[in-house]
Protein backbone atom coordinates (compact mmCIF):
# COMPACT_ATOMS: atom_id res chain seq x y z
CA UNK A 1 0.00 0.00 0.00
CA UNK A 2 1.63 3.50 -1.09
CA UNK A 3 1.71 5.76 2.13
CA UNK A 4 0.34 9.40 2.73
CA UNK A 5 -2.03 8.99 -0.07
CA UNK A 6 -5.21 8.33 2.12
CA UNK A 7 -7.07 11.34 3.44
CA UNK A 8 -6.95 12.16 7.68
CA UNK A 9 -9.60 9.94 9.63
CA UNK A 10 -10.10 11.42 12.71
CA UNK A 11 -13.03 11.57 15.75
CA UNK A 12 -15.87 14.13 14.98
CA UNK A 13 -19.26 14.66 16.85
CA UNK A 14 -22.59 14.42 14.07
CA UNK A 15 -26.14 16.49 15.91
CA UNK A 16 -29.27 14.86 14.79
CA UNK A 17 -32.41 17.21 13.86
CA UNK A 18 -33.42 16.59 17.89
CA UNK A 19 -30.72 17.90 19.23
CA UNK A 20 -29.10 14.40 20.50
CA UNK A 21 -25.46 14.07 19.11
CA UNK A 22 -23.41 11.15 18.64
CA UNK A 23 -19.38 10.55 17.85
CA UNK A 24 -17.99 9.07 14.66
CA UNK A 25 -15.02 8.92 12.79
CA UNK A 26 -14.80 10.60 9.32
CA UNK A 27 -12.59 12.25 7.01
CA UNK A 28 -14.89 15.13 7.20
CA UNK A 29 -13.07 18.34 8.03
CA UNK A 30 -10.74 18.15 11.24
CA UNK A 31 -10.32 16.61 14.17
CA UNK A 32 -12.92 18.09 16.37
CA UNK A 33 -15.48 19.48 14.22
CA UNK A 34 -19.24 19.13 14.38
CA UNK A 35 -21.90 18.35 11.80
CA UNK A 36 -25.37 19.35 12.13
CA UNK A 37 -27.95 17.68 9.99
CA UNK A 38 -30.94 19.08 8.67
CA UNK A 39 -32.09 15.40 7.30
CA UNK A 40 -31.92 12.48 9.27
CA UNK A 41 -33.82 8.99 9.62
CA UNK A 42 -35.89 10.81 12.92
CA UNK A 43 -37.08 13.48 10.00
CA UNK A 44 -37.01 11.71 6.54
CA UNK A 45 -40.76 10.69 5.09
CA UNK A 46 -39.16 7.83 3.64
CA UNK A 47 -38.55 6.32 7.58
CA UNK A 48 -40.73 8.18 8.97
CA UNK A 49 -43.50 8.05 6.65
CA UNK A 50 -44.97 11.44 7.48
CA UNK A 51 -44.62 13.86 4.41
CA UNK A 52 -44.34 17.89 5.07
CA UNK A 53 -43.65 19.70 2.51
CA UNK A 54 -40.52 23.10 3.33
CA UNK A 55 -40.63 26.35 1.72
CA UNK A 56 -37.12 26.98 1.13
CA UNK A 57 -36.99 30.38 -0.24
CA UNK A 58 -40.62 30.77 -0.93
CA UNK A 59 -40.49 28.54 -3.74
CA UNK A 60 -43.07 26.18 -2.39
CA UNK A 61 -45.40 29.73 -2.05
CA UNK A 62 -44.29 31.34 -5.98
CA UNK A 63 -45.36 27.74 -7.48
CA UNK A 64 -49.18 28.04 -5.99
CA UNK A 65 -49.28 31.60 -6.74
CA UNK A 66 -48.22 30.48 -10.26
CA UNK A 67 -50.36 27.70 -11.00
CA UNK A 68 -53.37 28.33 -8.12
CA UNK A 69 -56.06 28.84 -11.83
CA UNK A 70 -55.07 25.17 -13.05
CA UNK A 71 -56.73 21.95 -11.42
CA UNK A 72 -60.37 20.12 -11.10
CA UNK A 73 -62.84 21.48 -11.73
CA UNK A 74 -64.89 22.06 -7.98
CA UNK A 75 -68.60 19.78 -8.01
CA UNK A 76 -71.90 21.92 -7.60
Amino acid sequence: MKSDIHPDYHEITVVMTDGSEFKTRSTMGKAGDTLRLDIDPKTHPAWTGVHRLMDTGGQLAKFNKKFAGIGLPKKP
